[in-house]
């Protein structure tokens, strides 16, 4: 977008890609809007952002609440007289067999991660027809395209995510709002601490499955589409790799997708208790809250995975030329004898 010092709003800014890309916006003069549960770690990075040069509000905020996320535009337009960019990153998770988990958890998870998105955007959309332009970014995941087992409302909500994005577009363009633009942001695993704040009813510890990608990356990328706005976005090699896989073999990429979860995504040796996490309440954490995860997600470990799927995209791929490679015609069947 044409704007030098853009007004950017935040939600999810208190950990993992929402703290790194209000860093990130901060550094490059944007004036930054920051929404999360946690008043505190708004707080201090509200403070930090201001360290770097730029102006940043705290506003407390549970996305679920579509009165709470009206206030946050309000209060916004009422401090900087615009929206620029909208960031929609809140989510929330939990890892459990399908039939394990508390339905007061499902529920909650597509009310943060689904109607948090749709709060955001109403609250978005309707500042940023005022004013003619902006830039809509929707986080979504890599699950939104191949769906994770023990993760399914998340999967779900990743999915339905996409599916807004589109439909924003759509409506956009019929409607010859061509200065709004709707993005969605597609990451592989990053290096957060969501893996440890979410809820577990499968009795083993949550890892993050390799190859996994520093928040620093998907900011770039968030901060990237703010000034040219593209549909769609996935981060990180591995994943673009993946979303091609399971566009060419679909059933071949589910089966891949998981084995990988039940060997590397949760622990076979550390049990974890069965708890909700912070699907309902934030997570009782220090004032400071970080971006990382402590996953140590760096290029090392994106390249051991990149070759292996590589591999598996070859297989795809000639699984698929396979399939979609015709019969011989009448004329040049041998008749039978």
């Amino acid at each position: 977008m044409r704007v030098k010092k853009p007004v950017v709003v935040i939600t999810g800014a208190s950990t993992g890609i929402g703290r790194a890309t209000a860093l990130r916006f901060a550094r490059g003069g944007a004036s930054v809007v920051l929404a999360a549960r946690r008043p505190e770690a708004l707080e201090q990075l509200a403070a930090e952002c201001r360290g770097h040069g730029g102006q940043a509000l705290a506003v407390p905020t549970d996305v679920g609440s579509a009165a709470d996320v009206q206030a946050l535009a309000a209060r916004t337009v009422e401090r900087f007289g615009r929206i620029d960019v909208w960031v929609n990153n809140a989510a929330v998770t939990f890892f459990s067999p399908f039939l394990d988990v508390p339905l007061d958890d499902f529920r909650r998870v597509l009310e943060v991660n689904v109607m948090g998105c749709v709060h955001g955007c109403r609250a978005a959309l309707l500042q940023m027809q005022r004013q003619g332009s902006g830039v809509l970014v929707n986080v979504s995941s890599v699950v939104g395209e191949i769906a994770q087992p023990y993760t399914s409302a998340y999967s779900m909500s990743k999915a339905a995510i996409r599916a807004l994005g589109v439909s924003l577009r759509s409506e956009l363009k019929l409607g010859k709002q061509a200065g709004i633009k709707v993005c969605t942001v597609m990451p592989a695993t990053v290096d957060t601490p969501f893996f440890q704040h979410g809820g577990n009813y499968t009795g083993r510890k949550a890892l993050a499955m390799p190859p996994v990608y520093t928040p620093a990356r998907v900011a770039r990328a968030i901060t990237r589409l703010a000034r040219h706005p593209r549909p769609e976005t996935v981060v990180g090699p591995m994943g673009r790799v993946m979303v091609l896989q399971h566009r060419l073999a679909p059933r071949l990429m589910e089966r891949v997708m998981a084995v990988q979860v039940d060997k590397t995504h949760l622990s076979r040796t550390e049990p974890a208790p069965a708890g909700a996490g912070n699907i309902h309440v934030p997570s009782p954490e220090p004032q400071e809250a970080a971006a990382e995860g402590g996953w140590h997600g760096r290029r090392k470990t994106a390249r051991r995975r990149m070759a292996a799927g590589l591999v598996l995209l070859a297989a795809a791929t000639g699984i698929k030329a396979v399939r979609m490679r015709p019969g011989p015609c009448a004329a040049e069947r041998t008749p039978a004898s």
